[in-house]
Order: C-alpha cells, then structure tokens, then sequence
C-alpha cells in the first residue's frame, strides 16, 4: 500500500480537472488510481480506521495546509494552481520535502526546530522520513509499548506463587463481566480444589456459574491434549463448560480436543491473557492518556 507521502501525487491527479470533488468519492477514486486491492482496503489501523483513507486523509490534510488543495465546502476538495505547479514539477511523486517548496522561506510551518543533543546547538532537522502518517506512528509506539507490557505481566505472573496467578485469573474474569449483579468469585483452596481454581457465581443464587483451570506453567511450555481432558473431567457434574487459561500456550492437540469437547472449554493462552489484562485494566495503570483531535466539520458549517 502507499505510504501517506505516496498518495499526495495520486491525490493531485484524481483533482486534476478542477472539479471539487467530496471526501468520500475522493478516497475511492484515488484507491482506484493507484489499485489497491480488496484485502489493501479492508485493512484497518488499532484505532479502528481504515488504513488507506487514513492515510489518504493525511496526504489531503498536508496539502491543503500548504495551499495545493482548497476545501470550497465542508468534506470536499478541489486543486488550486499550486497544487498543479507541484504535481507539474513533481510528476513522479511528491514527498513532504516537496512541500517547503509552497511556503515562505522553503519551511513547513507546522515543524518545529529541533535541538540537537548539545544545548548550545539549535538546528532544523529535516521531516522524518517514515511511510507511516501520525496517527499510524502513535498507533505504532502503542502497540510497541503495549507488547512490552504484555511481556512483562507474563514474567512476573510465572515468578508469583499459583495462588497468587489464580486470584489474577479470577480478578480479570470479573473485570471482563463475570459475575454479573449480585455474583461473586470464589478461588479454591489449594489443597482440594478437585482440578477447580476458581469459580465465578453469575448471579447471587449461584445457579449459574464459571469454573476455572488457571495454570502457571514456563512461558516456553505448551499445556496438552491430557490437561486440558483433566479439566473437562473435574467439570463433570458440575457444569458444561469452563475457562482454561495459562501463562503457556496450548498444543494443537489440546486445541482440537477443545473444539470437539462435549463441554464447551475455552482456552486463553499467555499471549491473549496477557492482552485481556492490559485491555482490563488488570495489573496495569494508565501511565498517560493521549487526545488525537480534528477539526469539527459541523463546527464551521
């Protein structure tokens, strides 16, 4: 898919015959333009975007700052002789670069000098050359930090007691809904737990219930076909399903058995209980929160 700066050129092109032409439209002339494929267009960012109109987006916010598109109307773009001069000039493609080339002094107005690392020294950097919009270098770090989180939460859960895991497990089940108006969790006594590590009453009489099999294995182990049998055998009697979730990952002779089971048994490996505990606020806190803004269309109608 082309980066933001790639769609610019394409953009101008789409806008060429000078009719305004509305947003919508313009994200679909412009894939068309370039041939994005079906499986390109669905592809969406963390936020819930779509990557493309994103990033068509983007390349439509930088050149209208520059002055080579005009908005006539709410959601509707049009080119000026500016935005024909750079295309002209530029008929290969045009980078972020390129657009100093519409403003006073050859500057982007909305970069900021950066300092060097000697406080003495003040120089202008040149625009980060990266194919990824904004938006998608924030969702970036965000995943980035994120998985680093998750890892660490998988570490230090393997290097507490099982007690202490089971509780976490319960605790983020009840995060997740479980447990309902009324409900309560209950983690089981080590010593007779009968292949039961916690329960979860759905509603204050307990006529509905969530069991659950927590397990504390090596991060680099892989639960099996056999444990998760187990547990379908403790459940008997008792219930027709139940939670399964450890620090490990599953086999894929546990994950068929799971499938096939007479008792519904869902499997949370390390990886997905990891991401359950950030998107729950289990075991983690908010360290910052940040605020992407745009210009309220409706506002300026």
């Amino acid at each position: 898919m082309p980066t933001w700066q790639q769609f610019m050129a394409p953009v101008l092109r789409v806008l060429l015959d000078g009719r305004p032409i509305r947003r919508r439209e313009l994200y679909e002339l412009v894939a068309d333009a370039v041939r994005i494929s079906e499986e390109q267009r669905a592809e969406l960012l963390s936020s819930g975007q779509v990557k493309f109109e994103n990033r068509i987006g983007w390349a439509t916010s930088y050149l209208n700052r520059v002055g080579a598109l005009d908005r006539p109307q709410r959601a509707t773009y049009q080119i000026t002789d500016q935005g024909r001069g750079l295309l002209a000039r530029h008929p290969d493609g045009i980078e972020e670069r390129h657009l100093g080339e519409l403003t006073p002094g050859g500057v982007l107005e909305w970069r900021q000098p950066r300092r060097a690392a000697t406080p003495e020294v003040d120089v202008d950097l040149a625009p980060v050359e990266t194919e990824l919009d904004p938006v998608e270098q924030v969702s970036e770090g965000i995943a980035r930090i994120q998985a680093d989180v998750a890892a660490d939460l998988l570490a230090r859960l393997h290097a507490q007691a099982p007690t202490f895991f089971e509780k976490v497990v319960v605790d983020l089940l009840v995060a997740m809904g479980y447990g309902g108006a009324g409900g309560r969790e209950t983690v089981t006594q080590a010593s007779n737990d009968g292949g039961i590590d916690g329960v979860i009453d759905q509603d204050a009489l307990g006529l509905n219930r969530v069991y659950v099999q927590a397990k504390r294995y090596a991060l680099d182990s892989s639960v099996g076909r056999p444990e998760v049998q187990a547990f379908v055998g403790a459940l008997s009697g008792r219930a027709d399903g139940g939670v399964f979730i450890t620090t490990a990952r599953f086999s894929s002779g546990a994950q068929e058995y799971a499938r096939t089971a007479h008792s519904r048994i869902i499997l949370i490996d390390g990886a997905r209980l990891a991401s359950l505990m950030i998107r729950y606020g289990v075991g983690v806190q908010v360290k910052q929160t940040l605020h992407i803004v745009e210009v309220d269309e409706d506002f300026f109608e």
